[in-house]
């Protein structure tokens, strides 16, 4: 089937209400594929900022993570219910950066995603091994360990349908390093091949996997050319005029 094209961009901990109006209208008054689906994830201070910006046929707004826990007393978190109360029904979650600085396990990533998706809020779901990993030749046996994790806490094919995979080489985040096309599509071809093993045929065909790792203007066109590569995850590109054409790679 035909997987319709998905960029995300993750502004991490970066602008100012008015940098981030000002990146949303640039995004606005770009000429973009009708057919891509673009969504954004400024930080938590400014998710109404963007969502009132954005032009909602063609953009969506993202957190950059979200509880699995109800509303109550957990301060600092945000819950699933509060971001449907602002009208945000889209998260990352087990971003690298979360993982690595923050602790947060493979479980606890997929107990935040499951919760996501029950409560209605959509979800783009990070995996990824460390430069040490790769060397290692492991890339693949994380990543699997990572997506079983996930799978043991979602019910089926519905819950799938609410996910998108984030492939992101931690090596390759921030750095400027960037895996080669053969290396990205090595890994974007496993993880169906997992889907299809562990939970169906119909949600390995079905399931957006996109790549992620200092994807900039120059790289995305040949990235987005393999056919198990359906979009980017975008960091710091994502805050500069060349994600119109990260956005426009697949044309």
């Amino acid at each position: 089937m035909a997987r319709r094209f998905f960029v995300g961009g993750n502004f991490k901990m970066n602008g100012t209400k008015e940098s981030i109006k000002a990146i949303v209208n640039n995004l606005n008054e770009a000429k973009t594929d009708g057919d891509v689906e673009v969504v954004i994830a400024p930080p938590a201070l400014y998710l109404e900022v963007a969502r009132d910006e954005v032009d909602k046929f063609n953009i969506k707004v993202a957190a950059q993570n979200v509880s699995d826990k109800p509303n109550g007393a957990y301060t600092g978190e945000i819950s699933v219910a509060q971001l449907k109360d602002i009208d945000i029904r889209w998260t990352i979650l087990g971003h690298s950066e979360r993982r690595t600085l923050l602790g947060e396990t493979d479980e606890v990533v997929a107990a935040k995603t499951k919760a996501a998706v029950d409560g209605g809020i959509s979800v783009i779901w990070c995996c990824g091994e460390s430069l040490q990993e790769r060397e290692a030749g492991n890339t693949v046996a994380v990543v699997e360990k990572q997506l079983a994790a996930l799978a043991a806490k979602l019910s089926g094919e519905d819950d799938w349908k609410k996910i998108v995979i984030a492939y992101e080489p931690i090596w390759a985040i921030g750095t400027g390093k960037v895996a080669t096309v053969q290396q990205a599509q090595e890994v974007h071809e496993a993880i169906r091949k997992w889907l299809a093993k562990n939970v169906s045929e119909k949600v390995a065909d079905e399931t957006r996997i996109l790549y992620g790792g200092s994807v900039n203007g120059k790289n995305c066109k040949d990235l987005a050319k393999e056919k198990d590569i359906d979009g980017f995850l975008v960091g710091g590109a994502s805050l500069k005029p060349e994600f119109v054409d990260i956005i426009n790679s697949n044309l």
